[in-house]
C-alpha cells in the first residue's frame, strides 16, 4: 500500500510540474540514483544495528 501512495504522490507532483511548466529539480537519472541511495541506506541501517549489537554483546 505504501508503494501505491508513493507512486500516486509522485504522479501528482509530476502533473503539477507539467501544469505549471516547471522543470523538475533534478534530471530523472540523477533523481533515480538518489532514490536508490536512499533505499540502500534504509536497508543498511538495520543491518548495521544488528552487527553492532552482536559485536557489543
Amino acid at each position: 500500500m505504501n508503494y501505491l501512495i508513493s507512486l500516486a504522490a509522485g504522479l501528482l507532483v509530476g502533473l503539477l510540474y507539467g501544469a505549471l511548466q516547471v522543470r523538475s529539480p533534478a534530471p530523472p537519472a540523477i533523481a533515480l540514483v538518489g532514490l536508490l541511495g536512499m533505499l540502500g541506506g534504509e536497508q543498511l541501517w538495520p543491518l548495521g544495528r544488528q552487527l553492532l549489537s552482536s559485536w557489543l554483546s
